[in-house]
């Protein structure tokens, strides 16, 4: 008991350590069980051993109902078969090894090649979307094309409804922007999932002209609070702003090619026509103008000043400052402004105190972060795609490009936390292992019998890995704290059997092949038993298909996976193991004899300490 829940206790080291939001994300978790674990173990050595003296019988006289033979008899042929596989696996114990071998090598190649992600695309009923039109379209025309896209929108049998917004009224995008939620009808009504409605829908908003409509599925976790056109980002950074731009655009380019990558987006807008007006500060001297004052008269004509606000029983109203609409669409109106003078009272025209130049093209918004000009190139994944396969590709096209060491690139948002995570977690979980070898080793007074029990880990990774590539599913978070989980659920099967081969060894003085073959044989049922309730835990998780329901599957997968090939495995390879193990603990206990001086020259002391 105490070696199981110690030692399970100890797996939780990783969720306990992680950093970042992902750490506090599951810190929770990994405390929530560790307290569980600490409660159960507490009553199984107490409130359990009380109700078995209160409620066991032993009546021998009485007689087992059809359910109990049916099950004992399926049991004991069970037992019978393992006996006998047990028998030819010890005679073959060379090729048993070179199995468990080989179940290394291939968890080890495996956890190398499976595709790395960072959480399931979930569907929950929602999509986000950015729109983006011409840098130079009116608000008017922005209005227009996002109403066109609204009834693409409702057009698609799976869209129950969608609200949107134009311009910057309620967050800092630019005016050419506006911000879509669309609800979805119930996965019953429209039989695909999420992405598979985006990718239906995405067809058809290419034939609205004018504008591009980037959608995503929303996600009940997401990292980092930027408002971006895909789920992905990719943040360039440059003091040189006409640098950042070149090389922003070059790497756009070039990230709409790689085919792992889809609605490939970028929010440097740098081509939006301008109109140069340069205060005369000359002749606005003469009149008494001063330059705030032409810049409210600009202000009061174009920017839309809300000036007063009119509250009545119902609602509220701005009162908006503005030349009329016809006249705001034509540069003719800025000769019918006027400025008043403070110095003669009279109206001055604008056109006298201002020089207007012709178009020219700049940005329409700079984007920061931190202290220097940003650019944030976004994407999505094709279907079938893993975020780690996105972030090789994305990292093999800045290599390619050639950037100077002076434009920064960093992941941020999920694709920033996916990699943290991702940098971690191995070493995460060594330490877990070390942990776990360390308390085992105290609790069983060897160095060598806690390599057995850590002997089953490897059969228990390679089935969840496979219950992964089954499912069609990478290796995400959920899926690594489902192989820390399976790491206590299956260590207990090697401390059943190793704790009683060690009792039958030292107690009883049983011959290592001897005491590990009974203890297979004895505790065949409650490693089954055991087993089986944690893996039945599991398929509720595997095939739930509720709303998130993404977000749990993967868990499911690699507990039911790891749990079903473990269990084979591990009750034949190792007693195997322990069988070698016992052979290099025995020739290292006869080599430190030999090393040994005599008794008589070791002191009375040492001898007696013997």
């Amino acid at each position: 008991m105490l070696s199981i829940s110690f030692s399970l206790i100890a797996v939780f080291i990783p969720l306990l350590l992680m950093g970042g939001i992902i750490g506090r994300l599951f810190r929770e978790f990994a405390l929530t069980v560790t307290a569980s674990i600490a409660v159960s173990a507490l009553v199984s050595l107490t409130l359990a051993p009380m109700l078995s003296a209160r409620f066991m019988r032993h009546d021998t006289h009485a007689t087992p109902g059809p359910v109990y033979r049916l099950i004992e008899g399926g049991f004991d042929m069970m037992l019978a078969f393992y006996r006998r596989t047990l028998d030819v696996v010890l005679r073959h114990q060379a090729k048993t090894l070179a199995v468990f071998f080989a179940t290394m090598g291939i968890t080890g190649y495996m956890l190398y090649t499976i595709p790395k992600g960072f959480f399931p695309i979930q569907d929950i009923g929602f999509l986000n979307g950015i729109s983006e039109g011409a840098q130079d379209v009116s608000p008017q025309e922005m209005m227009r094309l996002t109403q066109e896209l609204g009834d693409v929108l409702m057009r698609d049998p799976a869209v129950a409804g969608y609200g949107a917004t134009v311009g910057s009224t309620t967050s800092a995008k630019t005016a050419n922007t506006g911000f879509f939620n669309v609800m979805l009808k119930p996965r019953a009504e429209r039989g695909l999932d999420a992405s598979q409605v985006i990718d239906r829908l995405r067809p058809q908003l290419a034939k609205v002209t004018g504008v591009n409509l980037f959608l995503q599925p929303a996600q009940d976790i997401t990292v980092g609070g930027r408002l971006a056109r895909a789920a992905f980002q990719y943040t360039l950074q440059d003091p040189n702003l006409s640098e950042l731009t070149d090389w922003a655009q070059k790497l756009y380019d070039k990230m709409r090619t790689v085919s792992e990558l889809t609605d490939v987006g970028s929010d440097l807008l740098f081509r939006a026509p301008q109109l140069k007006v340069t205060i005369n500060r000359d002749q606005a001297s003469r009149f008494g103008v001063s330059a705030q004052q032409i810049d409210d008269t600009l202000n009061d004509a174009y920017g839309q000043r809300q000036i007063t606000q009119y509250f009545t029983q119902l609602n509220t109203y701005w009162l908006v400052l503005e030349i009329p609409q016809d006249q705001q669409e034509t540069l003719a109106s800025l000769d019918r402004l006027y400025v008043k003078s403070p110095l003669t009272g009279a109206a001055v025209p604008l056109s006298a105190l201002v020089d207007v130049d012709s178009y020219v093209v700049g940005p329409l918004s700079i984007n920061h972060q931190g202290q220097f000009p940003s650019a944030t190139l976004t994407f999505n994944l094709r279907a079938g795609v893993a975020l780690g396969q996105a972030v090789d590709a994305i990292d093999g096209a800045v290599r390619d490009n050639g950037m100077p060491a002076s434009v920064i690139g960093t992941f941020q948002g999920n694709a920033q936390a996916f990699q943290s995570s991702l940098s971690s977690e191995p070493a995460l979980v060594a330490a877990a292992l070390v942990v776990v070898y360390i308390i085992l080793g105290m609790l069983y007074e060897s160095f060598i019998h806690p390599l057995t029990i850590l002997s089953t880990l490897p059969s228990a990774g390679v089935g969840a890995l496979l219950a992964l590539e089954f499912g069609h599913m990478d290796l995400s978070i959920i899926g690594i704290i489902g192989i820390i989980l399976l790491i206590g659920i299956v260590k207990k099967n090697g401390i059943m059997l190793v704790d009683f081969a060690i009792v039958a060894e030292r107690e009883h003085g049983m011959p290592p092949i001897a005491a590990i073959r009974e203890a297979c044989l004895l505790r065949f049922r409650p490693i089954l038993m055991t087993t089986a309730a944690a893996l039945l835990a599991g398929v509720p998780m595997m095939f739930g298909n509720g709303i998130g329901s993404e977000l749990r599957r993967p868990l499911g997968y690699s507990m039911v996976g790891g749990l079903a090939l473990s269990q084979v495995l591990t009750l034949y390879t190792t007693p195997v193991v322990y069988l070698y193990l016992a052979r290099l603990q025995a020739f290292l206990q006869r080599k430190e004899t030999k090393k040994a001086p005599p008794a008589e020259d070791r002191g009375i002391e040492a001898v007696a300490a013997e």
